[in-house]
């Protein structure tokens, strides 16, 4: 076996120890819980209850929020030119919302994507505001989940048209609540209280998200996360939606909370794999940050509580808050950054390797505004790539093509030296040495290309701007696998092609696989097999093992794959030509089939 194929096998082996011993020594950073336990009362045990913020420097200790079925409750419609949906009077709960611009698959009468859901329909997500009572206020006197809002101006919130509540509760307290809209996916919501009695108010604005139960959807998948994702002072924390109940200790207890108070500037909320909700209090605003399980009523929940305001009698008062509804569109969500809400591009969950990761999405997301087409961004992406890497490869092919030059020294020195393993490893150190031949030279491209290969692999998977997008004939959604195959001669025959999840769509490849194992195959042709018949058939079964292995990857990755083997192919036969060494890449086509044929019986 010579040492350029030593070296790839090595360097192969040798990456992927390094990334299991990294994940071992260091595995990410637990989520700490705060001991305290925030308690819930219950006041409609039918309709389930999603938990309150506790106030700490509220008489009441806590605020109870009770929901039930809104779907009879007037509402107020949402309509801008992304998103559809209404707002309840009962509560003025964000409650009904759907994405105009994307659709649950690619089929024309799909369904368009559905964001959040009021009480009472499966998967219930919503969103809703309230005040805790302070010092001589009771739960009676405060809007909460069921107060019923009257419309005080507006009628449609539009982009133009905000549209604000309000409630008086006969007290001396009149609350308002204005709502406005972006042409995004993000609300600004104002909560105002007037007291217009004789005494002194206390309360705090705070704003809820929940969501009851596990979204259906959930992709359970080790390099996604799915759950509460949160960023404090500028520290990001993320809980998947599997350790909340690990928050609910006890059925007695019913919940436990993780709360983390923000000096300045933070937000929290719930994230799946393209979309997110995240509360958003005003830059410079310190609150409470509460993540939140209740095991009773398999409700999650997120909180902002700000601080408690007190109103002489006369005093009028209001807080602004921001909620994010939507999908995790990177132009969006980093718009929203440079307008002032810190670390939120973080929100998209870029990985360890986010070093690499964040620059080679806008690399592809750039190269895409240009071209139009993600599939031709990926292979540009590709070409920058190896563009960047040409002086080490040049470097590793150079090597390569000097150390086939060393051959029939090598081969003199194994017969001189026998068995003996010392001086023949004595004699190779000392020709390399004179010929200054590093043969490590060829294992930092191959080095590279792993993590490389990792960060590509995740921008395919967790951006939704791969999410549906297509290339060209079937490939219409380069976040899924090929969708052609074999079994119906890539779409040629009239009957349908193996379920993606199916066993047998692991055995009856598309074609975007069999191109990435007949370009691996080509690539190998480069050089000679190995002269030791066990490892000539390693190599052999290395392309269509790899072929197997990739066929249900993301077609994006496999396309970047293609095309990497194709630039790997054409940069190493001109780089070996300009050294002096012509590869013989149809005799060693033809060399391999000889020796796949069985010798003639004699």
């Amino acid at each position: 076996m010579d040492d350029q194929n030593k070296n790839l096998i090595l360097a192969t082996v040798l990456s992927f120890i390094v990334i299991l011993v990294w994940f071992v020594v260091f595995p990410p950073p637990e989520p700490e819980v705060a001991p305290e336990t925030a308690a819930i009362e219950q006041t409609d045990a039918q309709s389930g209850t999603a938990s309150a913020p506790s106030v700490a420097d509220a008489s009441s200790g806590e605020a109870v929020i009770a929901q039930e079925d809104a779907a009879e409750a007037p509402r107020v419609e949402i309509d801008t030119a992304r998103i559809a949906g209404s707002i309840s009077l009962k509560g003025g709960r964000i409650d009904d919302l759907s994405l105009k611009d994307y659709r649950v698959s690619l089929e024309e009468d799909a369904d368009i994507v559905k964001m959040l859901s009021p009480v009472g329909n499966p998967s219930a997500y919503y969103a809703l505001y309230g005040w805790a009572p302070g010092t001589g206020l009771g739960l009676d006197d405060v809007p909460g989940a069921n107060t019923e809002w009257s419309l005080a101006e507006g009628s449609t919130l539009t982009v133009d048209t905000p549209v604000t509540l309000s409630w008086d509760n006969g007290n001396g307290l009149v609350f308002t609540r204005t709502i406005s809209v972006d042409e995004d996916f993000m609300f600004t919501v104002t909560q105002g209280v007037t007291n217009s009695g004789d005494a002194t108010a206390s309360l705090a604005p705070y704003g809820v998200l929940a969501r009851h139960g596990e979204p259906q959807d959930l992709k359970n998948f080790f390099i996604l996360h799915e759950g509460v994702v949160a960023m404090a002072d500028g520290e990001l924390s993320e809980i998947d939606y599997s350790d909340m109940p690990d928050f609910a200790i006890d059925q007695r207890e019913g919940a436990r909370a993780e709360v983390t108070q923000v000096e300045a500037n933070g937000w929290i909320g719930f994230t799946d794999h393209y979309w997110m909700s995240t509360l958003i209090p005003a830059p410079g605003q310190s609150f409470k940050s509460v993540a939140k399980y209740d095991e009773r009523r398999d409700i999650y929940q997120t909180e902002v509580v700000l601080p408690t305001l007190t109103l002489a009698a006369g005093e009028s008062s209001e807080v602004s808050t921001q909620l994010f509804a939507g999908a995790k569109e990177w132009e969006a969500i980093r718009n929203y950054q440079n307008d002032g809400i810190e670390g939120f591009l973080d929100s998209i969950d870029w990985g360890w390797f986010f070093f690499l990761t964040k620059p080679i999405f806008w690399l592809l997301h750039e190269i895409n505004k240009l071209i139009g087409n993600m599939g031709w961004a990926i292979i540009g992406l590709t070409l920058i790539i190896k563009a960047i890497l040409f002086p080490l490869a040049f470097k590793s092919y150079v090597s390569m093509a000097k150390m086939k030059e060393l051959q029939p020294q090598m081969e003199a020195l194994k017969e001189k030296a026998g068995d003996d393993r010392q001086k023949m490893q004595q004699g190779m150190m000392e020709l390399y040495k004179k010929e200054k031949v590093n043969p490590a030279a060829g294992c930092l491209p191959i080095l590279l290309q792993i993590p490389i290969f990792f960060s590509l692999y995740k921008v395919i998977f967790v951006t939704i701007e791969l999410r549906q997008a297509p290339f060209f004939g079937p490939f219409q959604d380069l976040s899924a696998p090929d969708p052609t195959s074999i079994m119906n001669f890539f779409g040629w025959l009239p009957w349908a092609g193996p379920e993606p999840e199916s066993l047998l769509a692991l055995i009856f490849i598309g074609i975007l696989p069999l191109l990435l194992g007949i370009s691996m195959w080509l690539q190998q042709k480069l050089n000679p097999a190995p002269t030791d018949a066990t490892q000539a058939m390693i190599f052999a079964w290395m392309p269509w093992v790899f072929m197997f292995m990739l066929g249900s990857f993301a077609s994006g990755l496999v396309v970047y794959w293609i095309a990497n083997n194709t630039i790997t192919f054409t940069q190493q036969y001109l780089i070996m030509r300009s050294q002096g060494y012509k590869p013989d890449v149809f005799g060693n086509i033809k060399s391999s089939f000889k020796r796949g044929q069985k010798p003639d019986a004699k």
